[in-house]
């Protein structure tokens, strides 16, 4: 959207401690420690490597995330990625081929109290209801 910032972290890039901030972040490097972006989106990008616990509105993996995933409103594990941590959120989207392995709690009063639940993508070939575990 015009006006709105993203930052990059690229695929050289590694940080080990805290990140902060107050703007929509792609990760496509190495982070680990914390990822704190409370009122933005954090993607997860396909080359990242992410060892830490995220806290952001709304957190889509495309790559490796372990640890634990919060968000006020959305998450979404795409086709290819791996996720080793809890994860807690108002909604949840799982594509097919995502690798998760931990625990969900869905809140629906994170996002204005309607509606809490596991969407799927939208139906088409190759989409499938989720199934979930704990560990």
């Amino acid at each position: 959207m015009p006006g709105e910032a993203t930052a990059v972290i690229g695929k050289s890039v590694q940080i080990r401690g805290e990140v902060k901030g107050n703007e929509d972040l792609i990760v496509e490097g190495l982070v680990e420690g914390t990822v704190t972006m409370n009122e933005h989106r954090l993607t997860i990008g396909t080359n990242a490597r992410v060892t830490a616990n995220v806290t952001a509105r709304d957190v889509v993996v495309q790559g490796s995330l372990q640890g634990d995933i919060h968000a006020q409103g959305r998450v979404e594990l795409r086709a290819g990625s791996r996720v080793n941590g809890d994860i807690r959120a108002a909604r949840l989207s799982v594509e097919d081929n995502a690798i998760f392995s931990g625990k969900v709690e869905l809140d629906g009063t994170a996002e204005g109290g309607k509606g809490a639940g596991a969407h799927p993508p939208a139906s088409g070939p190759g989409t499938q209801p989720a199934n979930f575990g704990a560990n």
